[in-house]
């Protein structure tokens, strides 16, 4: 079952994802495995800690770095160190025209596996970006969340299964749960 922290944020991600053609696509994830589904023409997995992106960018057996049309980071960004320069280094993996997919949470309990560092709202994921070097006519950042949702991230076992009959998707800007964001290399 899915929780009710990534129900808003999965739909939307799937259709700026699927907008970019997963076919003709390919794609690195950082940590996880949310977009080894969707039919990307090739799928790299980098797995956090083992690939640090802080470091500097994934590179191949000539040192040059990896080149990919999109990267994937989803809910990993707020156990890095060095944030800032682990998206400069996204970017530095990015071919001309890709586009890198950042998700976080914002109100949940800290979670420290390895390690819990940062929050983002949906502003606060775009300054990052244009702060990592993105232009800002090339970023889309949302965020999603309400103080029912917010509630549930105090209850026990985390993190809260969504309750289609019981818990709202409604909006309330004041209360984010998650944020993400999709920047283009231009």
């Amino acid at each position: 079952m899915a929780s009710v922290n990534r129900i808003v944020m999965n739909k939307s991600a799937r259709r700026w994802i699927k907008a970019l053609g997963p076919d003709t696509v390919d794609c690195c994830e950082i940590s996880g495995k949310w977009g080894r589904n969707f039919g990307f023409r090739s799928y790299t997995a980098c797995r956090f800690p083992e690939y640090d992106i802080c470091s500097g960018p994934f590179t191949g057996d000539d040192g040059a770095p990896l080149q990919f049309d999109l990267i994937i980071a989803n809910q990993v960004w707020e156990h890095l160190d060095r944030p800032y320069a682990a998206t400069r280094n996204v970017l530095a993996m990015l071919k001309s025209g890709g586009h890198f997919f950042v998700a976080v949470p914002f109100y949940i309990p800290y979670h420290g596996a390895p390690i819990d560092c940062s929050r983002w709202s949906a502003r606060g994921l775009k300054n990052l970006l244009i702060e990592g070097g993105f232009a800002e006519e090339g970023i889309r950042a949302d965020q999603w969340g309400n103080r029912q949702a917010a509630a549930r991230n105090l209850e026990l076992p985390w993190p809260p299964e969504y309750d289609e009959a019981s818990d709202s998707l409604e909006n309330d800007p004041e209360f984010p749960i998650c944020s993400w964001a999709i920047a283009q290399k231009l």
